[in-house]
Parts: C-alpha cells; sequence; structure tokens
C-alpha cells in the first residue's frame, strides 16, 4: 500500500482520525497493540524488512516515516534511524511509564505509536530513533526497479 508522493507534495496536510474499533479492524492484533496502545514488540523479532533503498511508512495511514539510507543497526533489537524523512513528520511527548523519563514519537498523521528517541545515536545527528519493526511498512524505491 504504499503511496509515493510528489516531492513537493505534504506528506502531512490531513490528520487521519479514525475511532478505536476502525484502527482494531485494520490493524494485526500486534499492530494495533503497539500502534494504537502504546505497545512495545519484542526485541529481535521484525528483522524482515529488504535493505533495497526505499522509505519506512506507518503502517495505520502510510505516511512516509524513515528512509532506508537513515537506518542502522543499533545491537538493540528493533529497527533505528537516525533522522525522519522529513521535519514533521513525527511528533514527540514525554513518557514517564515504567519508572523512566523518555522520549516517545509516534506519527504526526495518525498519532501511532512508533518507539522512542534517545540521544546516543551515530553522527550526523547523535539521535537514534529506536522504532517498532510492526509500526513500519517498506516502500521500495520505484527508480531503482
Amino acid at each position: 500500500m504504499c503511496h509515493i508522493l510528489d516531492e513537493k507534495e505534504d506528506a502531512m496536510r490531513d490528520k487521519i482520525i479514525r475511532t478505536d474499533s476502525e484502527w482494531r479492524a485494520r490493524l494485526s492484533d500486534l499492530a494495533y497493540k503497539v500502534t494504537r496502545k502504546h505497545g512495545t514488540e519484542r526485541a529481535f523479532t521484525h528483522d524482515d524488512f529488504p535493505k533495497a533503498p526505499g522509505r519506512f511508512h506507518c503502517i495505520c495511514c502510510d505516511a512516509p516515516l524513515f528512509d532506508q539510507a537513515d537506518k542502522f543497526d543499533s545491537g538493540t533489537g528493533w529497527p533505528s534511524f537516525t533522522r525522519p524523512v522529513a521535519t514533521g513528520a513525527l511528533g514527540e511527548q514525554t513518557d514517564r511509564s515504567f519508572f523512566m523519563k523518555r522520549t516517545e514519537v509516534h506519527c504526526a498523521r495518525c498519532d501511532a505509536h512508533l518507539g522512542h528517541v534517545f540521544p546516543d545515536g551515530p553522527a550526523p545527528t547523535g539521535l537514534r530513533y529506536c522504532i517498532n519493526g510492526v509500526a513500519l511498512s517498506f516502500c521500495k524505491d520505484q527508480s531503482t526497479i
């Protein structure tokens, strides 16, 4: 379900709002638990993304979120990225669950919980976006086909 955007098209133009029952009907049980109920998939359970050029999109609304070129192996067991694909693609909020203070990241278009961002990533950003794989779909770069 990859929507390929024109370079000038604003991916976050239309906010997606659905009822809880609509999200539940559209998503797998695990994707619903992670993206709509702020769950976390087990580490090292989602490593089936291609290594080809492309973009990672939100599983809930298909908004582009991360570029394959910014993905790296953090050794944590979750897909990790140094930056989002565009300013405004993600929203952030403080997460104080489990006696920790972290920065939660969500899709700016549909508010799907994606994971967390930490200040321990590689150059050039120094950030590590630690993302639940089940919250993403991969869209291969069409120019390489």
